[in-house]
């Protein structure tokens, strides 16, 4: 018999409700920011063939993973059911290790993602102040680096980064707070077909006016003509780690969204459905911004600067463009990170007995805190993303997730949560759970520790 929901937990209160959120999650400045940055500094096509590949092979794998904890453990946090699933297989709760390496890893990020939806934040105001018309080319790129190097902005509201840091991060802790239906959900169904709208409104925008300049033929090439002689080891580590960051797994996250799910959800389905979408959302956006760079001849491969020099550069005097690229991002971040902060809120709750509300806030003000610091020190900022989180924790969390699906949890556990009209579709992912993913996850673990602390490069 297929297990039921722990007392009091809650779930997702239709389908709709559950895409919009996982989508949501999935769906941030991770396909807008680096996606475009990856994309740029990586090869273009060259980058995209690998990145989909990895999204097939380990992305989805993984995802179906998480969701098949979530739903069949006994828990409304990712630690609980990775527990109660241990104890049901017979097995060491070691296992659950990979839920709290997740855990970890999303509480880290959603501290600098507040940074990042900061920098957002303050560049929408911007446009929306007309601030950017007529100001040279060097002068709107030479913004980024000050405003990093000084986010108190010497007293210029406008300038400074740290209130749109606390008003993103008590945006996210409230809306957490509210609980998954009337918080997560809400923001959701709200935001989520606002940004659809936007961003294909910005690729048609971006494709035409791209089109007599070349821009946009530029743009295609980059995007879609690949040089496979670009493929190297080190693009292909980097498409991995930037599937694994866009679809939000090795986070805890959709294992503590899977345990909200109710039993008429088909999770080999779910998982393939939310991956496609996610990888359109990257490819839709990165047509909304190349043709632009391409037409502006601007630097493709400015990395992060693409979105917070590059585009700014080329949209100075096309102020409400600038203002609906910006409100995409701040749409883009605030589904990610209530996402983010979710796990560590239900874990909280849930060990010490607290209500949602209390147990948001006080996780939310830990979160803000060492924010803070990644706010005001780019090195312990760089750390938390590329040094810890990124390269170690939601590999570690991905890695240990895959093992514990694929070869420790109980086959009938796992027969009744891909059971349904895509049984077939579920075994076939699993074949990819035992057997692929935890090769891949290996391999971008050991070579992005190797990258980052023992300057290897591949």
């Amino acid at each position: 018999m297929a297990a039921l929901p722990a007392a009091g937990t809650a779930q997702w209160s239709s389908r709709f409700a559950f895409i919009m959120a996982a989508i949501g999650s999935s769906v941030g400045l991770g396909n807008l920011w680096r996606f475009s940055a990856e994309l740029g500094t990586n090869g273009g096509a060259a980058f995209l063939i690998v990145y989909v590949a990895c999204i097939v092979f380990v992305g989805i794998p993984v995802l179906m993973s998480e969701f098949m904890i979530g739903r069949a453990g006994q828990s409304s946090s990712a630690v609980g059911s990775s527990n109660d699933l241990a104890s049901r297989s017979g097995v060491s709760k070691v296992w659950s290790a990979g839920a709290w390496f997740g855990m970890a890893a999303s509480f880290l990020i959603v501290s600098f993602y507040c940074v990042v939806a900061a920098w957002v934040l303050n560049y929408l105001v911007r446009f929306l102040g007309n601030s950017f018309t007529g100001m040279a080319a060097a002068d709107i790129a030479a913004l980024f680096p000050a405003m990093l190097e000084n986010p108190m902005g010497n007293g210029n509201f406008l300038e400074a980064v740290w209130p749109y840091f606390f008003i993103f991060a008590g945006i996210t802790i409230w809306l957490v707070a509210r609980g998954v239906n009337q918080g997560i959900e809400v923001a959701a169904k709200l935001l989520m077909p606002i940004f659809f709208v936007l961003l294909i409104g910005l690729a048609l925008y971006s494709i035409v006016s791209g089109m007599e300049s070349g821009g946009t033929a530029q743009a295609v090439g980059f995007m879609f003509t690949p040089d496979f002689s670009k493929i190297t080891p080190a693009v292909a580590t980097s498409a991995l780690g930037q599937a694994c960051f866009s679809i939000g797994i090795g986070n805890a996250i959709m294992i503590t969204y899977g345990s909200y799910l109710p039993r008429d959800i088909n999770i080999p389905k779910a998982a393939v459905g939310i991956s496609v979408a996610d990888t359109m959302v990257a490819i839709i956006a990165g047509l909304a911004i190349f043709p632009i760079v391409f037409s502006n001849n601007l630097d493709f491969s400015a990395g992060a600067g693409i979105f917070f020099q590059t585009l700014p550069t080329a949209l100075a005097d096309f102020w409400v463009i600038g203002a609906a690229f910006f409100f995409l991002a701040f749409f883009a971040a605030i589904t990610s990170s209530v996402s983010l902060l979710e796990p560590s809120v239900a874990f909280v709750a849930e060990r010490f007995n607290m209500t949602k509300k209390k147990a948001a806030w006080l996780t939310g003000a830990a979160i803000t805190a060492l924010g803070l610091v990644s706010m005001l020190s780019p090195k312990f900022f760089d750390f938390i993303d590329t040094g810890l989180a990124g390269p170690i924790l939601a590999p570690l969390s991905a890695l240990f997730i895959v093992l514990f699906t694929g070869w420790r949890l109980k086959k009938t556990i796992v027969a009744e949560e891909i059971e349904g009209d895509s049984e077939g579709l579920g075994r076939f992912i699993m074949f990819f759970v035992r057997f692929v993913a935890p090769v891949f996850m290996t391999v971008v673990l050991v070579l992005g520790i190797l990258s980052k602390y023992f300057g290897f490069e591949f």
